[in-house]
């Protein structure tokens, strides 16, 4: 059977949003209630948003907050994460702090951040960045634990430099779960995000939607949410998937 390429998954994915948009019109024309706004009355409330250039703004403010958590949550959690699944004493002594930090909840962060550090960016980002630290320890310590030792010893026998050995042998086999990781860290951190800055934030798309909720306004709380998730759709299709296929095609 032949497998579909990326231009036959794009068609798909459009009749699969075209097929959203055709129930939500439905559903609002069968209820006809102020609760749920139809499609049309949505993307009007986005395009006033955006020429006040609130939309824009709180958007961008809350991209910062992600990509800065995200970056700092990859790049701590992928360094412990090969710590431990190179070294097995490293792996028993930080096993339990990891089972901890998996455990605990990401409100009960957020709140101790916020009374420790104070209601500024800081603790934000922090908050974010600690709840999604241990995720990426695990994904990480597994792609460690399964590095092949032979092509480690063939790097060896070659007498390849240390730097180039970690960059052409082992960190290509990472890749799958470094990807993996990044995949299920930018999920994770979208959310935590959005109820970091309802809980502690005076701007952002968590402190809009608190506020629109308050005012009771559905037509705002879904314009921010369908541009939110826009922009989650144009970073995975655009950025993540492309650059995984780039990483990973030595497999193939």
């Amino acid at each position: 059977m032949k497998r579909r390429g990326p231009q036959g998954e794009g068609w798909l994915r459009a009749v699969s949003l075209a097929a959203f948009l055709v129930l939500w019109q439905l559903a609002a024309a069968l209820f006809a209630s102020s609760t749920l706004p139809p499609p049309a009355t949505v993307f009007a409330r986005i395009a006033a948003e955006t020429a006040s250039l609130a939309l824009p703004t709180h958007l961008a403010i809350t991209l910062a907050r992600v990509a800065v958590a995200f970056g700092l949550a990859m790049a701590i959690g992928a360094a412990i994460g090969i710590a431990m699944g190179r070294w097995r004493r490293l792996d028993a002594l930080l096993d339990g702090w990891l089972v901890l930090g998996l455990n605990i909840p990401a409100l009960v962060t957020i709140i101790l951040c916020y009374v420790w550090f104070g209601l500024n960016d800081a603790a934000a980002i922090v908050a974010v960045a600690v709840n999604k630290i241990p995720t990426v320890v695990v994904t990480v310590r597994e792609g460690a634990r399964a590095i092949d030792a032979r092509l480690m010893q063939v790097a060896h026998a070659y007498r390849l430099p240390r730097l180039r050995t970690f960059t052409h042998v082992y960190l290509p086999q990472l890749y799958p779960y470094l990807m993996a990781a990044a995949r299920s860290g930018l999920s994770l951190i979208w959310k935590i995000v959005l109820v970091v800055e309802l809980l502690g934030r005076s701007n952002g798309v968590g402190f809009q939607l608190n506020l629109f909720f308050q005012l009771f306004d559905i037509a705002g709380i879904l314009a921010y949410t369908l541009v939110f998730a826009a922009v989650v759709l144009v970073v995975e299709a655009a950025g993540l998937r492309p650059l995984e296929r780039r990483l990973t095609r030595w497999r193939s």
